[in-house]
Formats: C-alpha cells, structure tokens, sequence
C-alpha cells in the first residue's frame, strides 16, 4: 500500500480543509496523518489502540514516517480531529471518486455490466450505556429467522474488473432492491443481482435503459422454481459471486463488520474511505497480474 496509494493526490485533495501553520503549534504533516488513518481502517484500531500500535511495532512507524529519535507519535487526540476534519467535509467520498478517476486513468475503465448487492455492519444493540439506548439512526431487520440492527453497506461492481465504481450507506430496515438505481452508472449492458433485486426492472430501466436484467429469479408461494430457472440463477450466481469479494476484504480481512462510531454519517465516510483503498488494493492485483 505503501507503492499503490496515490499520496501526493490525495493530500491535494485534503490540503486546502487542513490547518495551516500559523501562531499555534505546527501542525503535523498531512501525509503522515493520512497513513495513519489508513492504518487504522485496515488493522481496524481505535484512537488509543493506534498510539500504542505505533510505540509497539515498527513497521507501523517506519510506514507513517515517525522516527522515535526525533519525535513522539501523534496522540489520539490529534487523530480524532483528523478524523473529524474528513467527515465535515465529505473526504471520505471525495477519496473514493478521486481513485476511482485515478484507475480510469491507468485503464481500468469500468465498462459492460454491474453487479449489485449489500452487506449487513452490524452495530451495538445494548443499551447498557450512559444514555441507556442504542443509535437512534440505527435500525433493525430480520433475515433469515435472525434479527440483525446496525446499518448496511450498499455497492455496485464492475463484471469484468470487480471494482466498485458506486457506494453508499443506510439503515438495515432499507430494503437492498430500493437502492439499486443508485448503484448504476447508466451506460450499463447487463445488470445482476441477487433475487432481491427481482422486482426493480422498470427503476433499473429508468437509470440504464440499455441493460438487460440479469437478477435471480425468485420463487414465490405455490410456485417453486423450475429446473430450468434454477439452472440460470447458478449461471448469474457464478458472474454476481464477484461482488462478495469487497466485502470479505472490508469485513473479514479489514475487520469492519460492526461500526466503530454513532450516526450512519461518520461510518458512512469511513467506509466510503475503504471502499477506495479496497479498488487500489484490487487494480494492484490485476495489474500485476
């Protein structure tokens, strides 16, 4: 990540949000603040757990640019104020579309069809807390025979490179299939999802009028499924299995399956964040490839 991740653009996109030096302390470098928060979306670390990371492992300083000899590692004060400064103004989306325009530019171009689905993040339940209730903007649904409250990661997936070219965040009582115009680009050829996306024809159609349903079949009450259907949604399945693998990485890998803050706006900015880092992550494997 160190070679893949275009420090110099985005830090111009950050630098004209970020304090300047002035009267006060000086503040401390941009770059160095943005490796530290991407250390902390990938290792999944609170403020304080960060801080401790950085005196205890050294690859971790020698990748954030801190010499022990000459200087003390940022305090989790100064990164919760980092922190904020990207929610405030949108950076974590703004990241996300500067990649994305990034990758474009090297030739990993979005194009034919998308695939689109979501994921469950779950958030506290408990109400064992000061103010004795959970996250108003939370909310809860059932799948399965399993009742799940949190939020829910919605995205959209090039076919061919397996890139997310769209995202974005709700509560988990917004049903998957109500976000799915948001998800296309509009020039797309083919659309596929799960069958919860079954019943969204004419709102796809509105957004890409050139694209062919490819969503599951779904069987509904007193009419089973056919072999020949069951036959097709296994062939769909085997091109819409490619959107999992963002999640597997965010949620598996990364750590990020239950949310660190309240509010669907904070979560929302970090996970659009990772949504970039994971495009930069998946274009170094293909190019290297």
């Amino acid at each position: 990540m160190n070679e893949i991740v275009p420090w110099r653009e985005l830090c111009a996109l950050i630098e004209p949000h970020y304090p300047k030096a002035g009267n006060g302390p000086r503040p401390i470098g941009l770059e160095r603040m943005l490796r530290l928060h991407f250390l902390q979306l990938w290792f999944n670390l609170a403020d304080e757990a960060c801080e401790e990371a950085l005196y205890d492992t050294a690859v971790f300083r020698e990748f954030a640019l801190i010499d022990l000899g000459e200087e003390r590692v940022p305090d989790a004060t100064t990164r919760l104020k980092f922190r904020r400064l990207l929610e405030t103004h949108g950076l974590g989306e703004a990241i996300f579309v500067r990649v994305n325009a990034l990758l474009s530019e090297r030739g990993l171009k979005v194009a034919g069809g998308t695939v689109v689905d979501a994921t469950l993040i779950a958030a506290p339940s408990s109400t064992k807390n000061k103010k004795q209730s959970r996250d108003p903007e939370m909310h809860q649904t059932k799948k399965g025979n399993q009742w799940h409250f949190g939020m829910k990661l919605h995205i959209g997936a090039d076919t061919q490179s397996g890139l997310i070219h769209s995202a974005d965040t709700t509560a988990t009582n917004v049903h998957d299939s109500q976000m799915a115009p948001e998800l296309l680009r509009g020039d797309e050829r083919r659309v596929y999802g799960d069958s919860a996306y079954r019943y969204q024809r004419e709102a796809i159609r509105a957004v890409a009028p050139n694209a062919t349903d490819f969503t599951n079949e779904r069987a509904r009450r007193g009419a089973p499924l056919t072999e020949a259907q069951k036959a097709k949604n296994k062939n769909k399945s085997s091109v819409r299995a490619a959107v999992e693998h963002p999640f597997l990485v965010i949620k598996r890998l990364w750590g990020y399956a239950k949310t660190r803050y309240l509010g669907l706006a904070k979560n929302h900015n970090r996970l659009l964040a990772m949504c970039a880092l994971y495009n930069l992550y998946k274009a170094d494997v293909r190019l290297a490839a």
